[in-house]
């Protein structure tokens, strides 16, 4: 009677946020596992580029000789419900693959994102693929500080007070879209502002709230730049990690 050797269970998959760029912002949790897990897989934008994630989690966490997979991410809208584009889907079945061979062999694997894993992060397009492919996958999120919580913080503002109702918007929205957010809510955040900034300067100086905005450049990170007048920002080329903060109210007691 031949023996049977049981297949290795496979490894655990860790989407993990870092944080806004201050390495002394990531959680204990994401840095705990950060350490103990062998292979990063971490996003980039560009094949020549480097990895913003990588940057952070090696200044906390040592490098100790892990494997370090560099996926690939094109930086391209993704219009949920819609069609999406075929270089996209390509881009995230490559990286998936690339994750799956390491988690076949029983080996775990980090994928460290910016700011939080559930906000607008490519964490979520390559957990959908590694599903689709291997659906038993042992998953876990660790979430981290958001770029708009560091925001708020440097400016010792609160996001949201009371009965505020706050609206966390892609820039990209269309101007009709934009002004119906920004009339009707007491507070709005805008991510990835850097494309259409003049634009969104005449529209909130139009709506009168070009005094209530806070302008933050690479919240966190080397070169990070403040604009609490956001017309000095006008035609300038911003970093990609760009984030407005928009509050009608006064704190008041």
């Amino acid at each position: 009677m031949s023996s049977q050797h049981p297949l290795p269970q496979s490894g655990h998959l860790y989407l993990v946020g870092v944080g806004p760029g201050d390495p002394e912002l990531m959680t204990y949790k994401a840095a705990r596992i950060l350490d103990t897990t062998r292979v990063w897989a971490v996003p980039k934008a560009r094949e020549e580029g480097t990895s913003s994630a990588l940057r952070i989690a090696s200044q906390a966490v040592a490098g100790n000789g892990r494997t370090v997979l560099e996926l690939c991410f094109p930086m391209q809208k993704v219009f949920l419900g819609r069609e999406t584009d075929q270089q996209l889907l390509d881009a995230w079945g490559t990286a998936a693959d690339r994750v799956i061979t390491h988690l076949d062999r029983g080996e775990d694997v980090a994928f460290p994102t910016l700011g939080d894993a559930t906000l607008y992060s490519t964490a979520f397009y390559l957990l959908a693929m590694i599903q689709d492919r291997r659906p038993d996958t042992r998953v876990t999120v660790v979430p981290g500080i958001t770029a708009m919580a560091a925001c708020a913080a440097s400016q010792s503002s609160p996001l949201a007070l009371g009965d505020d109702v706050l609206a966390v918007v892609p820039a990209a929205f269309e101007d009709d879209r934009l002004r119906q957010i920004l009339t009707s809510l007491d507070a709005v955040v805008l991510m990835k502002v850097h494309r259409r900034l003049d634009a969104l300067i005449d529209l909130l100086e139009e709506l009168g709230l070009a005094d209530q905005a806070v302008l933050t450049e690479r919240s966190g990170l080397p070169g990070e730049r403040v604009y609490t007048d956001i017309r000095a920002a006008r035609g300038k080329q911003l970093h990609y990690f760009s984030t407005m903060v928009i509050r009608k109210k006064r704190v008041r007691v």
